[in-house]
């Protein structure tokens, strides 16, 4: 289970790793932890996340001479979705910049939270299911072209 934790929370970061072969592969090997699985996968990821979302707050405070965004449409756009983007957060190459973002602009973390958790949740969910789809046959014709079996 720490591996499902520690892959997840450093693919929410800013390097290129994906979580979901070891996500699926320990839920194909403990299909009884499958929930358990899920929730630690959301819960490492999110925290990936707010890990970035900390970094752009750190970035922009350091950034004095930065201001706010003059630009209306901007403003306008930012109000109308706010956190709620980061729904978003889960996309791979612009879920870990949007992350970032929000830190940037200081959206209020807390919901920040909870918007990146819905976002993860749905997306490992999604994510797993589809791999369930994938006949037995293909991942040992798989490990077996790789030389894993």
């Amino acid at each position: 289970m720490p591996a499902v934790f520690i892959s997840a929370f450093v693919s929410a970061t800013l390097l290129p790793i994906g979580s979901e072969p070891i996500l699926f592969g320990y839920i194909s090997l403990n299909p009884h932890l499958y929930w358990v699985a899920i929730v630690v996968a959301t819960v490492g990821n999110t925290l990936g996340g707010m890990l970035d979302w900390w970094l752009g707050l750190i970035a922009r405070n350091s950034m004095k001479s930065v201001g706010e965004p003059k630009d209306a449409r901007l403003k306008n756009w930012l109000e109308k979705w706010g956190p709620k983007i980061l729904l978003l957060s889960w996309l791979p190459g612009f879920g870990d910049p949007l992350c970032l973002a929000a830190g940037w602009l200081k959206l209020d973390w807390r919901h920040c939270l909870i918007y990146m958790f819905i976002g993860k949740l749905f997306r490992y969910l999604t994510l797993t299911w589809l791999l369930t789809l994938v006949p037995d046959s293909f991942w040992h014709q798989l490990g077996h072209w790789l030389h894993l079996i």
